[in-house]
């Protein structure tokens, strides 16, 4: 057994409790390397007040190495010209709709020590799971691109984004939704304020629930 499959082994994944928020809080800081992005104690709480089955946390050894938040909306009220705050209840997700018919993904965040061990893509089974039991259409997210300051002189955020689908250029977020099944739809100018290294670009990614049934629509 390899290292990394003995560590899954271990893993555990749960939803985040009360107590795991200042845990999860510092994850989310170390992940992005800027603290104005992270989400805060004040907005996990709001999080798990509101919709906990949508937030998630992976625990190894009693310490948590990842988590992710999403929300219920209806996509059609907001389409592809929505800020992040827009789209996430200015962090709060207040906009949320248990009757709404799409997950929005509004983090994924993974500690820096423990990424290439497959945290991310349990972290994305499992969003996908709670889109199928809750008979949701589909998993809607607004992926950064990190890499395109890199590349912003000499290419639009468009340019970029397909060079990266068609893998002339390498940005891991993007390769990472890419392989996780999701489907780009649009790239989105002015998402998440403060996102110096996508320059505030994001693409807006689509993942169908292939076993959505509409006339049966049932909640947990």
């Amino acid at each position: 057994m390899s290292a990394v499959d003995w560590l899954e082994e271990k893993l555990i994944i749960r939803k985040i409790e009360k107590d795991d928020i200042e845990e999860v809080v510092k994850v989310a800081q170390a992940a992005f390397g800027n603290p104005n992005i992270a989400f805060e104690k004040k907005h996990y709480e709001s999080h798990i007040e509101i919709f906990p089955e949508g937030q998630v946390c992976v625990a190894y050894d009693g310490k948590i190495i990842g988590a992710s938040s999403s929300v219920i909306v209806n996509y059609d009220e907001y389409g592809h010209d929505h800020s992040f705050e827009e789209i996430s209840g200015n962090n709060y997700i207040t906009n949320h709709n248990p009757e709404g018919r799409n997950l929005y993904g509004i983090d994924v965040v993974v500690h820096p020590d423990y990424r290439n061990l497959k945290i991310g893509r349990r972290l994305y089974e499992e969003r996908r799971n709670l889109c199928k039991r809750l008979n949701l259409e589909s998993i809607i997210i607004g992926g950064r691109i990190p890499n395109y300051h890199k590349y912003a002189d000499t290419l639009t955020a468009e340019e970029y984004v397909r060079q990266v689908e068609k893998g002339d250029i390498f940005d891991p977020v993007i390769c990472f939704q890419l392989a996780n099944g999701f489907k780009i739809r649009t790239v989105k100018a002015n998402y998440l304020i403060g996102d110096e290294a996508s320059l505030e670009y994001a693409t807006i990614m689509e993942w169908d629930n292939p076993d959505y049934r509409r006339e049966n629509k049932n909640k947990l």
